[in-house]
């Protein structure tokens, strides 16, 4: 049975979200190919981080798009933004515990940009009095990232349920932010 690139970084992202030192005999063993298998696709570790980080950040984009930032209220916004982070959950979990340690400058570029649209979203709701001042916007991006990987690793280890994802982050972010 063919094994599909896309299929390969989805299981692995999942999989390095929890383990992100595995090596590619572990990444194989837990998405359940060979180890030959996993190279016709990713010639190492490398290619394969690279590969899932380039995917995460096309699709972080791409919620960054669906979620309007700058339309109607920022509480709304955000909100919008948390759903459209769901899907890619467990690539967003990789790429920040790897971001760190990611020395591709497109990726850095590339998170870089994302993480200015979500600041300027907090900075929004702090100007129209929606979000709390106290607080930064850059810290406010820091939690929100946070609350998305935590999620993800609390679904992934069954300790929450998948529907609760958008709940659990907006009620306990918009507490957090909103103003008292």
């Amino acid at each position: 049975m063919a094994v599909s690139r896309d299929s390969l970084l989805h299981a692995a992202a999942v999989f390095l979200g929890r383990q992100p030192a595995a090596t590619m005999d572990e990444i194989a063993a837990a998405v359940g190919v060979s180890r030959a298998t996993l190279h016709r696709h990713f010639a190492g570790r490398a290619a394969l981080i690279e590969a899932l980080t380039m995917l995460a950040m096309t699709n972080m984009e791409s919620a960054l798009t669906e979620a309007r930032l700058t339309e109607d209220s920022a509480t709304d916004a955000l909100e919008r933004l948390v759903r459209a982070c769901e899907p890619i959950a467990d690539q967003l979990v990789l790429v920040y515990a790897q971001y760190q340690n990611l020395d591709l400058p497109q990726t850095l570029e590339g998170f870089s940009g994302v993480e200015g649209q979500i600041t300027a979203l907090f900075v929004r709701g702090q100007k129209s009095g929606q979000f709390r001042t106290d607080l930064t916007a850059v810290w406010l991006t820091e939690v929100f990232f946070s609350l998305v990987a935590g999620a993800a690793w609390a679904i992934q280890s069954g300790r929450v349920a998948r529907r609760d994802f958008s709940h659990m982050i907006t009620s306990l972010i918009l507490r957090g932010v909103n103003t008292p």
